[in-house]
């Protein structure tokens, strides 16, 4: 049996009654999608399908994490069939697809780092009004031990981590995380695949900031960095490319409608995302969220009446 095929057997083990764990203080909702394990050069791995891209990094005796929003029912995170502790967990942001993990990693005596804002959103009720849905605080053991809202780098397991926020975007707590050794750079949600970004306004997301965030993991990327979205497959530079090309556009596209009068309704009824469907999918939501982040920013717009 294969190392991957292994590896996919022991996480799907791990997952095997986790009805009853699918909520972590009501946050994480109920998980559908396969879960697959993609090699991402020794020591790191992309588990895909646990509410979202997690990758992990091996250390000689524990392990680093980023995102989780499944945990494992019985709490080894066997990976690969041998039981390590987690000893570093990040967050890219608050949503629960990337902080399901929490509690069980600082039940367990492991560091959790993120921004600052995030921090703050998992301390409290947040109603996400494009979700429809109120979520509360996370337990004290499942909150962040060390926060941040500046880069920052650190070693483990002999490779280079580095992370640092990407301003207002999905939303203003995001971060990402570049395995600067082997060349594999964690987007977080602030990067889709197959369909468009969202920006939660809720959150101090907007999709100004998107574009801007766009712009930060473009200069940091090289032509063959593999970029790990929220969810999806891995992505290369030249798809980071496209994804800024597309929000640019739709960025200006928007701001000169709503000079106009329309609503989103109205520029969705216009085609204003026509161009670009076929490879990002339904634009309800994305237009919907973009346009109230626009009204939130209307001054770094230059105005819009």
């Amino acid at each position: 049996m294969s190392p991957v095929v292994r590896e996919r057997r022991d996480f799907l083990q791990l997952l095997i009654g986790a009805a009853a764990g699918l909520a972590v203080a009501g946050r994480v909702g109920a998980q559908t999608s396969p879960v697959s394990v993609t090699p991402l050069g020794d020591p790191l791995r992309l588990v895909s399908g646990a509410g979202g891209n997690l990758v992990f990094l091996e250390g000689p005796s524990s392990r680093l994490l980023v995102n989780g929003g499944v945990p494992p029912p019985d709490g080894s995170f066997g990976f690969g069939g041998q039981s390590k502790r987690v000893e570093f967990l990040f967050n890219t942001d608050w949503h629960p697809e990337n902080t399901g993990f929490n509690l069980m990693v600082g039940e367990g005596g492991g560091q959790i780092l993120a921004h600052e804002f995030t921090k703050q959103y998992l301390s409290i009720d947040r109603y996400v009004e494009w979700r429809n849905q109120t979520y509360k605080p996370l337990p004290a053991k499942a909150l962040p031990t060390r926060t941040f809202t500046t880069a920052g780098s650190m070693m483990f397991g002999g490779q280079t981590i580095e992370y640092a926020p990407l301003g207002q975007a999905h939303t203003d707590g995001d971060i990402y995380v570049f395995f600067r050794d082997a060349n594999v750079l964690v987007a977080g949600d602030v990067m889709t695949a197959g369909k468009y970004p969202i920006a939660d306004y809720t959150s101090g997301g907007w999709l100004g900031g998107l574009v801007t965030a766009s712009k930060t993991l473009l200069d940091l990327a090289k032509p063959d960095t593999r970029i790990v979205p929220g969810e999806g497959p891995v992505q290369t530079r030249a798809d980071l490319q496209g994804q800024y090309d597309m929000l640019s556009a739709l960025r200006d596209a928007f701001v000169k409608m709503m000079r106009q009068g329309m609503s989103a309704d109205d520029m969705l009824a216009a085609g204003a995302t026509k161009a670009f469907d076929a490879k990002w999918g339904d634009p309800k939501l994305f237009v919907k969220t973009s346009y109230r982040g626009l009204w939130l920013h209307v001054r770094e717009v230059g105005g819009i009446v």
